[in-house]
């Protein structure tokens, strides 16, 4: 007979048990207010909705006391936001807002792509990213993405203004085979949760290989257009010892990844529950 894995059973219970022991306490959280480390030359974008709450405040409380303050932080809301959350949210700092309305589309979209940038959460996604950077440099990141103390990085990759942008490397393609031509355009997965956006890019590969593609977009539709576009653009990965996007610790009670080393880790939905085993110093933030 084959036991149960207890460890892995125990970081669930327990991720569950922090983040709504986490969410309750958001009200009296948010009034703690983070020192400026120091202040940092980039414009910060997340999209999310009501379900990501926590993750996102304590996301944007971990960039602050990890980064620093940046020149702004939006949050583009799917519609799903509450007014309470939203004064949550923008009660962390100043620099942050909720916006409701998503930036306007470029002339040269074809017109069939608009019911899917409109209406679509993932085309909505794709949408927001397309149009940065706005003001200078642009970070966009998912809301279950939590910054650690080597994120102090991006303050360097800002300054030096190599690569055109920086991607999240994903541990493999996950996509829509769809929109590729070629079986070798799988190569060096791009994530869509962690992107710095340096200059504009040329989103025409990726709009045209969508304009083409014949029936509906799925969830990975959005993340396949910014892989191709980030490889036609010239972009860069992060290095992924630093800036992690791993599940090979689903299974185990432990986060192996989280220490003074690790910039940043994307916590996608198999390893959501890992967000929390980080409940600590999220508090002492």
């Amino acid at each position: 007979m084959k036991l149960p894995n207890f460890p892995y059973h125990l970081a669930r219970f327990e991720g569950k048990l922090l983040r709504r022991f986490y969410r309750t306490q958001l009200p009296l959280i948010v009034r703690r207010k983070m020192p400026a480390r120091r202040d940092v030359p980039v414009e910060v974008f997340a999209y999310s909705g009501q379900s990501a709450l926590p993750e996102q405040a304590a996301s944007i409380r971990s960039f602050l006391a990890n980064v620093g303050r940046p020149k702004s932080f939006t949050v583009f809301s799917d519609g799903s936001y509450t007014s309470q959350s939203i004064r949550l949210l923008e009660r962390i700092d100043p620099v942050v807002r909720v916006s409701e309305c998503l930036p306007g589309l470029p002339p040269e979209i074809p017109e069939k792509l608009f019911p899917y940038l409109n209406e679509h959460p993932t085309g909505k996604q794709l949408r927001l990213v397309m149009s940065l950077p706005i003001d200078g440099p642009a970070l966009y990141t998912d809301s279950d993405v939590l910054f650690f103390p080597a994120a102090v990085d991006l303050v360097e990759k800002i300054r030096i203004n190599g690569a055109p942008a920086y991607y999240l490397a994903d541990y493999q393609f996950s996509g829509d085979e769809r929109l590729l031509h070629d079986h070798s355009e799988k190569r060096d997965p791009v994530n869509t949760g962690f992107l710095l956006l340096l200059r504009k890019l040329d989103w025409s590969l990726g709009l045209e290989r969508l304009a083409e593609m014949s029936g509906s977009p799925v969830f990975f539709t959005n993340q396949t257009v910014v892989h191709l576009c980030m490889h036609s653009n010239g972009a860069e990965p992060f290095d992924p010892q630093k800036y992690v996007l791993k599940a090979d610790d689903e299974f185990v009670y432990r986060d192996y990844y989280a220490d003074t080393s690790l910039a940043v880790r994307h916590y996608v939905h198999q390893i959501r529950h890992k967000f929390w085993m980080n409940f600590l110093p999220l508090l002492r933030t």
